[in-house]
């Protein structure tokens, strides 16, 4: 049976923050609540819980999983990031987009995509995530929480807690959030090619 905690939105408690990381830390799989709509987490090295987001949203092994990060300080670790790129995801985040970049040998292979070697990586505007990133002092390995057979996230933390209250270990009510997907940008080829429209503008992109 997973644990609910209900965590304020402008001020996170402390005590659950730390609580949720010492889930994951243990290998744990949480549910929490981003800025386009509510995901997957779990600790970046786990491959049974990786497993399980993988069950949960019935993904073969070519998923593509993102890791979001706490501010792009960490991302140089995970991706392989020219100077053009960091300039726009600076301008970029915190917020509803998802970068494409080529992954480092850091990155276990697992996460990337088997044919390119890439890796998603991502800085959501929403505090809850962003004090369990401080805390946890490493990007999560996430995925948007979409139920099989459906094209749309959740957004009711309630009725998500019913649908999955036996396969995760916790669920993070953090109000409602949306359910819109993040914009996805590649940068893979060194030139920003828009893979997937979502919340984040791109009509700087498009002139």
């Amino acid at each position: 049976m997973a644990q609910y905690f209900e965590i304020h939105a402008e001020n996170p408690q402390k005590r659950l923050v730390k609580q949720a990381v010492s889930i994951i830390d243990k290998g744990g799989l949480i549910i929490y609540p981003t800025d386009s709509s509510y995901a997957l987490g779990c600790h970046i090295g786990d491959k049974s819980a990786m497993e399980r987001i993988q069950r949960i949203r019935r993904s073969d092994s070519k998923h593509h999983f993102t890791l979001v990060c706490s501010d792009l300080s960490e991302i140089g670790t995970y991706a392989k990031v020219s100077n053009s790129d960091y300039r726009l995801m600076k301008s970029l985040t915190p917020g509803p987009y998802t970068f494409l970049l080529k992954a480092t040998s850091v990155v276990p292979r697992r996460l990337m995509n088997p044919k390119r070697k890439t890796i998603g990586v991502r800085v959501p505007d929403n505090k809850i995530v962003h004090e369990i990133l401080l805390e946890l002092g490493q990007p999560i390995m996430s995925s948007t929480l979409i139920p099989p057979g459906s094209q749309q996230a959740l957004d009711d933390a309630v009725e998500i807690r019913q649908a999955f209250e036996h396969s995760v270990d916790l669920v993070i009510d953090g109000g409602f959030c949306g359910i819109e997907p993040t914009t996805v940008i590649s940068l893979i080829d060194g030139v920003p090619e828009i893979a997937r429209h979502g919340k984040g503008e791109v009509d700087f992109l498009e002139q």
